[in-house]
Formats: structure tokens, C-alpha cells, sequence
């Protein structure tokens, strides 16, 4: 048993902290429609374990890798040429086997991924004010997800745009461990 100890502590205490942050995001979107997702930030090693710990506290995982939903994030649009021209080549290649999101952060690009017909549109790094209006925009036609930097002193005013996920980056790389100790008598 002793010869474990360190590292079944370890484990034990990543896990327990990253589902105490998660919690305390979860309690704070309570009675809004929106709900809180992890992201792939995870300790090397450790994914399965950590995502565990997110649905353990009550939010939804957002993807795994990168077999299980087609993201399009910002370089990935610069180098095809524009949003419609991004999410034409992910169609022509996979047809509909994946959804696909679309990382957005204007109105502009919100306008474009819409009317591509995308499943997720990713309001990433945009003020509350913003979000509200691009939510208003898609009107149910894509699911909405805000992402980037958020905190949870911010999320309840982002819950309130009518987004249906908010992803939270730091519930897997930055969630303090919790002091657990192991005592034998």
C-alpha cells in the first residue's frame, strides 16, 4: 500500500479538485438553460481520468480528440480562405460523418458559419454584449458554445445571453488539488 501511496494520492487529489471547480461552474449556470463542457487541456496521461472528474460534478465532456467532432478554430480558417471555404473541404471529405463547429469572433463570422449550416458556432473570446446578438442571430438554427477566457466571477452574465454550452479551459489545467492526506494507525 505504501509503495502506491504517492501516486494514488496524486490521482486522487487532481481528480477531487478538478471536480470541486467543475462543481462550482455547474451551481453557478443552475436555472439556465446553458451548460458547462470541458476541453481537451488535460494532463498528459490523464484525459480519460480528468474528464471523468468533469462528469463526476455534473457538466458534459466536449470531445476527446480529434476523431469524435470536426472543430475549426481560427488557423485552420485563415488557411482554407474563409469559413465557407473551411467547412466545404471537412464536408467533401467527410461528407456528414462528423458534426463540425466553427470557432467565430465577429458577428460577420457568425453570419458565415450560420449560413454554412454548421451544428456548433463557437462565440470564442467575445464580451457578453456580443454574444447575446450572435445568439439572437442563430436562433436555435446551430448550437451556441462561448469560449475563451472565462471565469467564474463572468460565467452567470454569459449563461444569461442564451448560450446552450460554455467551455471551460481551466477546470482541467488550472483546478488546484485538494489537500488529501492518507493516514494509517
Amino acid at each position: 500500500m505504501l509503495t502506491g501511496e504517492r501516486l494514488a494520492l496524486n490521482v486522487l487529489q487532481r481528480m477531487s479538485g478538478i471536480a470541486t471547480a467543475t462543481s462550482q461552474y455547474v451551481d453557478a449556470v443552475a436555472g439556465y438553460q446553458t451548460k458547462i463542457l470541458d476541453t481537451r487541456k488535460t494532463a498528459p496521461g490523464l484525459r480519460i481520468l480528468d474528464k471523468y472528474a468533469v462528469l463526476a460534478a455534473g457538466a458534459q465532456n466536449h470531445r476527446f480528440g480529434l476523431y469524435d467532432l470536426v472543430l475549426i478554430k481560427d488557423n485552420h480558417i485563415n488557411f482554407a480562405g474563409g469559413i465557407s471555404n473551411a467547412v466545404e473541404i471537412v464536408r467533401s471529405k467527410y461528407q456528414n460523418k462528423y458534426k463540425i463547429e466553427v470557432e467565430t469572433s465577429t458577428i460577420d463570422e457568425v453570419k458565415e458559419a450560420l449560413s454554412s449550416g454548421v451544428d456548433i458556432i463557437m462565440l470564442d473570446n467575445m464580451n457578453t454584449s456580443m454574444m447575446k446578438e450572435a445568439v439572437g442571430i442563430i436562433n436555435g438554427k446551430a448550437l451556441t458554445e462561448a469560449s475563451g477566457g472565462i471565469t467564474l466571477s463572468g460565467i452567470t452574465d454569459i449563461a444569461e445571453t442564451g448560450v446552450d454550452y460554455i467551455s471551460v479551459g481551466a477546470i482541467t489545467h488550472s483546478s488546484p488539488a485538494l489537500d488529501i492526506s492518507l493516514y494509517v494507525v
